[in-house]
Order: C-alpha cells, then structure tokens, then sequence
C-alpha cells in the first residue's frame, strides 16, 4: 500500500508513520518546511507543500492508494475570532485540496480516510452516540459537519470515503496526555469541573491500527468513531491516572477557573461526549486496550 499523509509529522501523524513502515507500507508526509522525515524511520518520503493551497504536491498525492487527510491547526487552546477562523481555513481547504488531487480516470482506485471528531455530535449528556446520532449545532460540531462535506465530495470522483471522528488519542510523544498528567505529576491531579462528563478515548496503539483496518477493509466507508467501547467519566479517568502515577488525584479544576483561562474551548473539556465505536465493531475490529486502566499503565507505568 502507497499511503499519502497530511499532517504526517504531527503527533497522531508520525505514530501512524511508524505503524504503517513497520508493516511494510510506503508513506510520503507532506510538510511544510520539509522537515520531519529524519524522526520518521522506514520507507519514509517527504514532500515540502502547504495543504491549505493548491500546489505540485497534489499529483503526487493523487498518484497514492490511501491519502490519509490528518492536517488541521489544534483544538486545544484558547479560541479567539482569529483562532476560530485559522481552525476552519486549515481543515476545510487542506481537506478541499486533497480532493481536488484525486484524478478521476483512478478515482475508484482511491480511499481517501478523513479526520473528524467526536465533537460532531456536541453535547448531548449522558445519550450514548453512535455513527448514526444526530450532529451537534455548536461551532466544533458545525466545523466538524462542514470538514466531512468536504471529504465526502471525493465520491463524486469515485473515491472510497471513510470520516474518522478521533475521540482523544492517548499516547506518548505529545498529543492531550502529557497536558493531562501534568498537574498529577505537580501534586495538583483531580477532576475538570464536576467531573461527570464523559470522556471518549483512544488508545495511540488501537488508533493505528483501526487506520490501518479502515484502509485495508474496501466495504468500509462513511463515519466511523474512533473511541474505545468504553468511556469513562472525567473523574474516572482522573482517578486512573492518580493511580497509575502514584499521585492524588483529589484536587478538581474549578469550572469558572476553566472558562476564565480557555474561553469556548473550556465546554469542550467540561461537556463532552459519550461515543461507541460501533461501525468498528460491527466490522470485526477487536480493541487490544479497551480499559481505560489498562491503556495508562501500558503508556505511563513504564
């Protein structure tokens, strides 16, 4: 398999990098500066281009089996206007872009695997989401809904089109768990809020792998979440993590503290979702960290 990445040397990108050389497959990473590929071992290719413009790098895109479309700018800061609009122009134009690379005489050659989130389906409780709940009506699920627009127009092209809506990918080397673990690791470890909102999740390892089922797969397509089957509630995860690091975890974060420091962003955090991977499962995909527990030793009891 010739896969083709966007956003390959991110965190979730250069995990799924590794992954994908190490059994056997070929990947080029389009960046930026260029840069990335000497941290990326394997059969690696690095391609300099911006996704969010239009350039020499969508041919060799469209030349790819698998284009996998990770690239948009971080959720996980404050949202101003200015922010807001940087999030919607990287996600909307890179994912446009890598579209418009798929040529139509091979357009049914082509699956073309798309980020999404969780947050499609805002904030709903405790209701359990599956891929065929209704989306959510706040600016992330309105984002959300508009990024998967934009992938599921490779199917005019013929293109197999599968939207991958990420719970948080817990993994090392970057992503949401270093933040995560930092206020144990300073004694300040507890709960967000009340700490009764959900928290869908995965493990770095069962991302990779779902990816790679995704692709491999022909039969799959449209949504499918990428969570464990079992989400845990803030307080839950707050607790495993104490566990696992030996630390309290007894010292909550103050909502209005939350939304002082991170504005909109802090209803992300504090709300929530409570989503199952069902479309996985009934495809035959087996998770090999399902446990919360279990995921967190097995990344930070090392």
């Amino acid at each position: 398999m010739k896969a083709f990445l966007t956003g390959g040397s991110g965190f979730v990108g250069t995990a799924l990098t590794h992954f994908l050389t190490e059994q056997g497959h070929e990947v080029t990473i389009l960046s930026r500066t260029g840069r990335g590929g000497d941290r990326l071992a394997g059969r690696v290719a690095v391609m300099t281009g911006d996704p969010t413009k239009p350039g020499p790098w969508q041919d060799a895109c469209g030349r790819h089996d698998v284009l996998i479309n990770l690239a948009g700018a971080t959720a996980f800061r404050r949202w101003t206007d200015s922010y807001k609009k940087l999030m919607v122009q990287s996600r909307i134009l890179t994912t446009r872009h890598v579209v418009e690379a798929i040529p139509r005489d091979r357009g049914s050659q082509i699956t073309l695997i798309s980020t999404s989130g969780v947050g499609y389906y805002g904030f709903t409780g405790d209701e359990e989401l599956g891929e065929d709940s209704p989306p959510g009506s706040d600016f992330f699920a309105r984002l959300a809904q508009d990024w998967e627009a934009e992938a599921l127009k490779a199917q005019d092209k013929g293109a197999r089109v599968v939207v991958t809506r990420f719970g948080v990918v817990l993994g090392g080397g970057g992503g949401a768990l270093p933040l995560m673990t930092l206020p144990f690791r300073l004694f300040f470890g507890g709960p967000l809020g009340n700490g009764r909102q959900w928290v869908s999740w995965i493990h770095q390892q069962d991302f990779c792998r779902a990816m790679l089922f995704a692709a491999e797969h022909p039969n799959i397509q449209g949504a499918l979440n990428f969570a464990s089957p079992y989400p845990v509630r803030n307080a839950e995860l707050a607790a495993a993590i104490g566990k696992v690091l030996r630390r309290p975890a007894f010292m909550p974060a103050p909502a209005f503290m939350m939304k002082l420091v991170l504005g909109e962003f802090a209803s992300v955090i504090l709300k929530g979702q409570r989503v199952v991977p069902g479309a996985l499962q009934r495809h035959g995909f087996t998770f090999i960290f399902p446990d919360v527990n279990k995921a967190l030793e097995d990344l930070l009891g090392k």
